[in-house]
Order: C-alpha cells, then structure tokens, then sequence
C-alpha cells in the first residue's frame, strides 16, 4: 500500500516551511519511526517519522523547497522486507585474533566546568562497534559531549554506567580494539540479536525509559522487529517490578490503581535551568513593559521579496532577521540595555552578541549569534539556522553557548500570545516575541483587521530605568512597524 508522507501541522504564526535534509532516498528502505526527512521553520526543525516500515517510492519536494502545512512531499510503499537490508557494518576484526585493549575516557571538560554526568550508553558490553561511532553520551550543565570509538572493536567492561558522575579524563569503559563479538560471545545467534537491528532509535528510547532490554519485549514487526505498541505492551505485562541491580536511575512508576505517577531525576541541563532562572527571580529587580506591533508592514515585505531572496542568498526569509536587526538598531541607541552588572560595577558592551532562545529536546538554551550588527539579514537567517540544528542534534559547544548582551525569545512558535520573560543573567534585559494575531484596530478613524503581536521587555531596573526601557521598546515597534528604516538608518 502507498502512504504519502506529509508536512506537520505549522504553529499559527508561522506561514510556511522549508524541505531542510532528507534523510533516505527513493528506493531505500527504513524501519517505523525512523526520520525520514526534517522539516524547517523560522525557529524549529521538526523531523517526519515514518509510520510502518516500508521503502521511499517517491520524493515530490526535495531539499530547499518550501512548503505548506500538511503538504504532501512524498510517497512510500508500506510492508516491504526492510529485514533484508544491509546491516550495519561492523568492520572485520585481525583473523589472528588478537585484540587490544583501549580506555573509554571522558573528554577534557571546559574550566569552568566542575564535573559532567553519564547520560547514555549507546552500546552494551559485548556490541560490535566500528571506528567514529557514539558509544556514550556525557552531559555537562549546558552541552552533551559525544565520546566514539577510535577502532573497530567490541564493547568490553563499563565501569560508569548512566547516571554516574565523573570526572574530565576519567575512565569509564574498556574496548577490545581489533575483537569481534564471535570471539567475545559464544551464546547462541538466535539470543544475540542487537535491540539496534530490531528496534528503530526512537523506539530505543522508550525501551530504556520503561526500564526494558530486547528480551523483555516480544516483537511482532517482520523479522521480530519491535514496536512502540509492543513495548506498551510488555510494560502492562509486567506484574511486579523487578528492581535493578545497577545503580542506574530509572524512572520510577507507582501504581495508584487508574492514577499514576512517575518520578525521574532532573538532567543537568534542567537543573541549571531551575537554578539560573530562580537566581533571576531572586537577585534582580525585574519588571516587565509591553507593547504592541502591526507586522503587516514586514509581511508584506515578506511576500513581495521571499522567492527573490531565497533564490538570491540560498536561505530562506523569516521573521527573526527583522527582529535581530531592530534589538540591534535599538540597542545602539540605549547602552544601558546593552551593559551587565558586575558587582558594584556596570560594564558596558560595544559588541551585539544576541542570545536566541532554543528549544531542544534537553530542554530551553540560549546559543549566540555573534557581532549581529556586522551581519546582513542573510547572515542571520543561516547563523540562526545553524544554531537550531545544532541544538535539535544536541551539537552546541560551550563557545556557542557562552557570552551575549541581550536575549531574543519567540513564543509565538508556540502559539504564545503574552508572557513576562525571565532575565538571563548576567544579561539585563530581554525581548518577548509573542503569536501574530488578527485583531481589528483603529486606524485614521476607522476599524482595519491587522496582524497585531505584542512585545515584552523584562528589564533590570537597577540598570534601566522606565524611560528607557519603554524608549528601547517603541523604537523596536517603529522599526518593525516600518522596516525601511532599518536599511536607511533613521
């Protein structure tokens, strides 16, 4: 049977989309769940799973295209055998058998970095690997550190497993370079089979979530291949739960009859979250002014010059390159939003580093796109493209991470229409952007339906006071509001 395979649903404030990577090709085939092509909007990456196995018959929008909302973009052809596609390669070990011995550390970790966490192993004692692939994961406060194989080889001890914290350098793993797993495991070949040959990453996932390896769950995909249903299914199998014997820290279910609950320990990068956040809370005097903005005027712009932009600097027009440049106009014009306190010191800033909010899968970060004023508006659509593929792919390095004078956060992705944004230190004043929303307005006396958006500025007034902190904001609204200004800067 063939399934078309379309774009998701967009968040309101948001017209269209762009085709960004597809991950297989026509004729390949994958497994359910797998990502088969992710999709790009002004902020997000949203990725299109594959809902049963199947191979791609056909690509209708290929890379760049732009796209609308539950728009079909391609086709595939649903129950082919995917269990005899090619598995994964693990490269062939000596014939002499001989192995050696290599020590799975932790990274060298940045100074200002204590110590990191273990978040996931990839691979089990015993697993085939080949050079460069992930073996673990290694959390710090803001980033997540991969470590790979440096040589074909199979998993030997691990000494620090999920949840562990370790060091910089610190030894947490052994592999026998040059083994393979037929001279490390004599088991019968029916009862080793990888959980990575017969479930797709996501389902993965849930797997460890629930606690589960490849024998608990009972796969009724061809070939055994498991299901995000049978998983479901093997946990409300479960009569007791079985504590492990690991001190790994699982998610921990109780059983309240029709209610439940589920405790699971915060991530480093929540608990830096909730600690910087409530710092912000605590240790500033924040307070927040709104205003509103008619955006017709920019998506008019838009319209008229999109195709002809795209085509011109081969990234698409969004709404945050007018938005970058209007906080960066409108900080040349009030320093005080752009400066931090230090102690009893106020440090004024002659650079435009802007922080752009992110969500990732980890949780909210702040990566920063550097020297804004020197960039053109192609500039920062792809320096802001850039940033939120690397915090989907959990990429962002400390130096992404580190600095910035001001922060630019869009609920409006979300469908937000008002907040009261949170300082982040030790910044001093932050911009809202909310949901573009229809409202009828007064205009020259009479009543016009616009595009109407809200502004927030949550501002330090021990730093800026009201006058200009409602300055900084309505010169924003004027500038957004008449974009030309921008380009005749006036």
């Amino acid at each position: 049977m063939t399934t078309e395979i379309k774009v998701p649903v967009l968040p309101e404030s948001v017209a269209d989309a762009t085709v960004a990577t597809w991950h297989v090709q026509v004729g390949e085939t994958f497994s359910r769940d797998q990502v088969l092509v992710d999709i790009e909007t002004d902020k997000v990456v949203l990725e299109v799973p594959a809902t049963s196995d199947g191979v791609l018959t056909d690509i209708s929008q290929v890379e760049g295209a732009t796209v609308l909302g539950d728009q079909v973009i391609g086709t595939f052809s649903e129950g082919s055998d995917v269990s005899a596609a090619p598995q994964a390669a693990s490269a062939p070990a000596a014939s002499g058998g001989a192995s050696k011995i290599i020590d799975i550390i932790v990274p060298v970790l940045p100074e200002s970095v204590a110590d990191a966490t273990v978040a996931t192993w990839h691979v089990a004692e015993g697993d085939s690997v080949s050079v460069d692939q992930n073996l673990v994961d290694i959390e710090t406060d803001k980033v997540v550190l991969e470590v790979v194989a440096q040589d074909n080889g199979v998993i030997g001890k691990i000494i620090h497993v999920e949840g562990d914290t370790v060091l910089g350098a610190q030894k947490i793993g052994e592999l026998n370079a040059g083994a393979t797993a037929n001279t490390t495991a004599t088991a019968s070949s029916d009862e080793a089979v990888s959980s990575d040959e017969l479930a797709s990453p996501s389902v993965r996932r849930l797997m460890t979530e629930k606690g589960l390896s490849a024998g608990d769950v009972t796969g009724s995909g061809k070939g055994g291949r498991i299901s995000k249903e049978d998983v479901e299914a093997a946990v409300a199998a479960k009569a007791t739960p079985v504590a492990s014997e690991k001190a790994t820290p699982a998610p921990v279910s109780q059983d309240l009859g029709e209610r439940s609950q589920k405790r699971v320990p915060m991530t480093r990068l929540r608990k830096t979250i909730a600690t910087r956040l409530l710092e912000a809370k605590n240790s500033t005097a924040m307070l927040t002014t709104f205003n509103e903005v008619n955006m017709k005027p920019i998506m008019d712009l838009r319209k008229q010059y999109k195709d002809l932009f795209e085509k011109t600097h081969d990234t698409r027009l969004g709404f945050m390159s007018f938005y970058v440049k209007a906080v960066t106009e409108a900080l040349k014009r009030y320093p005080a939003v752009n400066a931090s306190i230090d102690g009893d010191d106020i440090v004024y800033h002659n650079f435009f580093d802007i922080s752009i909010a992110v969500s990732t899968p980890r949780g909210l970060v702040t990566p920063v796109l550097r020297e804004s004023d020197q960039l053109s508006m192609a500039g920062i659509e792809n320096g802001i493209r850039e940033l939120a593929i690397k915090g989907r792919d959990g990429k962002l390095s400390m130096a992404d991470m580190t600095g910035g004078n001001f922060t630019i956060t869009n609920g409006g992705v979300f469908g937000s229409l008002l907040s009261t944004p949170i300082l982040n230190l030790p910044q001093a004043a932050i911009l809202g952007m909310h949901k573009i929303q229809d409202r009828p307005m007064a205009v020259d006396g009479k009543v016009e339906i616009l595009p109407m958006m809200y502004l927030a500025l949550s501002y330090d007034h021990r730093l800026i006071d009201g006058k200009e902190s409602v300055g900084f904001l309505v010169t924003i609204k004027e500038l957004l509001e008449d974009p030309t200004r921008l380009l005749l800067d006036v």
